[in-house]
């Protein structure tokens, strides 16, 4: 067999040895998904700016589900659809925030349980709820607090530009 043909030969055998991993990868992927069952969830919030469908939704910081939906109700609130993995039982007084990860993260629903012995039924809606924090007015409180700091020690005069 000349150098030729063992190339040829060795190539076509890692690609198919490629072909064949990504195979077991994508359908152990599809079973392990098909093992873990989920049910529906319902918040709604005034402003979720930012948070889009496939967010995810964390629970004590570990991943418990995603956004499955997003859709505004009769009076214009935003209301979203979680899928929460089947093993997690969320108390009826849980509440849902929506959180960034850092400063310019991605937004993502932060789930805090609550006390309470019933749980959430597969359905069922997270009445708690905290809108999104907007990173622009957050800076423009922090600056005006700071220069109403200043103007009562009298560092900054009235006339002075803002």
């Amino acid at each position: 067999m000349n150098t030729e043909s063992r190339e040829i030969l060795f190539g076509a055998a890692t690609v198919l040895v490629l072909v064949g991993a990504l195979a077991i990868l994508s359908t152990g992927r599809s079973v392990a998904a098909g093992q873990t069952g989920s049910y529906p969830v319902t918040a709604t919030f005034n402003r979720v700016d930012g948070l889009l469908e496939g967010d995810v939704v964390r629970l004590g910081g570990i991943r418990v589900g995603k956004v499955e939906k997003a859709e505004l109700d009769a009076n214009y609130r935003a209301r979203l659809t979680f899928r929460i993995d089947s093993g997690v039982s969320l108390p009826t007084d849980t509440s849902a925030a929506i959180h960034t990860d850092g400063l310019f993260g991605s937004k993502f629903v932060a789930l805090l349980p609550g006390g309470e012995e019933a749980t959430v039924k597969p359905g069922g809606a997270i009445s708690f709820t905290q809108d999104a924090l907007i990173v622009t007015e957050l800076l423009d409180l922090i600056i005006a607090e700071g220069r109403a700091a200043m103007k009562a020690r009298g560092q900054i005069t009235p006339e002075a530009p803002k």
